[in-house]
């Protein structure tokens, strides 16, 4: 979608669909709401005094052919309480009215929001807008014989400033935001593939052809052969049952000065989790195409880097597998060799994740100097009965780290909670024959799992995302989410300091 910031005067402005909005109580939300109704003989006032519209959160109306008017159609939408509006409750609002307006066959819409009235930056609400709007109208029908494009599809948003200043903010957000939504929508793409589809291979050619958009960014595989001569026994292990051969993804994105040291990010890339010898059940066994969005989420980061242009250097490392039953496959008590030399017993061949993430936590150690480790994995269920699906878990072995983090999901609206890595869980993952047991039990499955990450995190700081809750919807809107994209990029923005 392409988007524009204009200035001047809104009612001579010619376009499909001008948004105007109402806070609770029938107030009108800003100066093009006013003018609006001023222009056309009290249009808004009637339909507040009728009761069609109250300003409530959802509400929406739409009139026609208005005179004094240039646009077409008049969308006037609740905005919900004027004292609480935020980046939050302009996504809430502006997320179904994009649909309507794009299943309406609008091809352009223009929003005269009251931007400079609301409790966030205007920088953060114009980058939500353009990353709810890309939610709004994303599809992910491709592989449906009957799919088809729309007609008239909604190709342009412009967004109204009342001045000058106001206009170089949004425009500045917007950018950010579109850059933001595009890697989100490569994220939810791979992710609601199918596994027989989007296979280790697929994943490693994705990031090949990441890599020509950008002379900045750099991408290797490593390959099975490599990975033997490298000692990565752990992520072989889960891969010993799949026809489909492993890849470690490595992507290098140099936009900092040469001497920067970078920040790792590491994506969980299970293409398809079938738990292995320990057998998942059968019900929803189809969402576990879904365990690879951890390095969805690093390829659709990397991607904003890209657009972004970003003045920091990034490297993204992504080990991919499938996990599945076999008669070469990981056996409940067999005992692999790690990278780092420590030796894990695997008690469950379904907490797969944290064997080729650590492996991949090694290679990061052993071939960079990061500044900080950031891995985002769907690992744990017991992060869904914890947080559910609105924050991602986080675990941390340094503080400054974890409080960046949050900073970032906070302020891009895609949260994280913060859980201990106390020393007092170690111990479950005591084993009588190797240097470690690859579950600590029932109890603290999310603590526990990130625990036996921090043992091969010891030498940089480090991060872990449990975004198992986050990562994707089940039911009636089944699908990718896109998160952690916003948290990542802005954590990344904060640190190149080139936020709003």
């Amino acid at each position: 979608m392409e988007y524009q910031v204009k200035t001047g005067d809104i009612l001579s402005h010619k376009t499909a669909a001008l948004v105007v909005g109402v806070f609770a109580g029938k107030k009108m939300a800003g100066h093009a709401a006013q003018a609006a109704d001023a222009a056309s003989g009290g249009a808004l006032s009637r339909l507040l005094r009728k009761g069609d519209l109250e300003g409530k959160a959802g509400q929406s109306a739409t009139l026609y052919d208005l005179k004094g008017i240039a646009a077409e159609r008049l969308v006037v939408i609740g905005l919900g309480d004027n004292r609480s509006f935020d980046r939050a409750a302009l996504a809430k609002a502006l997320g179904p009215t994009i649909k309507s307006i794009a299943a309406s066959g609008a091809r352009n819409a223009t929003l005269a929001l009251p931007f400079d009235e609301a409790g966030s930056p205007i920088y953060d609400l114009a980058r939500e807008t353009a990353i709810t709007a890309a939610g709004a109208v994303y599809r992910s029908d491709s592989l449906k014989t009957d799919a088809k494009a729309p007609a008239r599809p909604l190709t342009r948003l412009t967004l109204w400033a009342e001045d000058a200043a106001a206009a170089r903010t949004l425009r500045k957000g917007v950018n950010h935001g579109k850059a933001i939504a595009s890697g989100m929508d490569l994220a939810r793409d791979l992710a609601n593939l199918p596994g027989n589809i989007c296979t280790p291979s697929h994943l490693a050619d994705s990031a090949r052809a990441l890599g020509r958009r950008s002379p900045k960014l750099k991408v290797k595989i490593v390959e099975q052969k490599e990975m033997e001569k490298l000692g990565m026994g752990a992520l072989l292990s889960v891969a010993r049952g799949s026809r489909q051969p492993p890849k470690l993804i490595v992507m290098e994105y140099n936009g900092g000065k040469p001497s920067q040291k970078p920040v790792v990010l590491v994506g969980k890339g299970l293409t398809f989790d079938a738990g292995g010898i320990s057998l998942k059940p059968a019900a929803d066994m189809d969402e576990m195409k879904y365990d690879m969005c951890g390095g969805a989420s690093v390829l659709g980061t990397l991607a904003a880097c890209v657009d972004l242009e970003l003045p920091i250097n990034v490297v993204g490392l992504v080990p991919a597998s499938e996990n599945l039953p076999d008669g070469n496959a990981n056996k409940p008590g067999d005992i692999v060799t790690s990278m780092s030399g420590q030796t894990i017993e695997v008690l469950n061949t379904d907490a797969e994740g944290r064997l080729i993430l650590c492996d991949t936590l090694t290679y990061a150690e052993r071939f960079y100097t990061p500044a900080t480790v950031v891995d985002i994995a769907t690992l744990t269920g017991a992060c869904v009965i914890a947080l559910g699906a609105h924050a991602s878990g986080l675990l941390a072995n340094d503080d400054s780290l974890a409080d960046a983090l949050l900073d970032a999901g906070t302020r891009s609206g895609d949260r994280a909670w913060r859980l201990p890595l106390w020393d007092d869980y170690q111990p479950q993952l005591d084993s009588n024959f190797a240097d470690m047991a690859n579950i600590g039990g029932r109890a603290a499955g999310t603590i526990t799992a990130a625990c036996f990450l921090s043992r091969f995190t010891k030498k940089f700081k480090w991060a872990h995302l449990d975004i198992a809750g986050t990562a994707w919807k089940s039911g009636k809107e089944k699908g990718a989410t896109g998160r952690p994209v916003p948290l990542l990029t802005q954590y990344l923005i904060d640190r190149a300091r080139v936020g709003g």
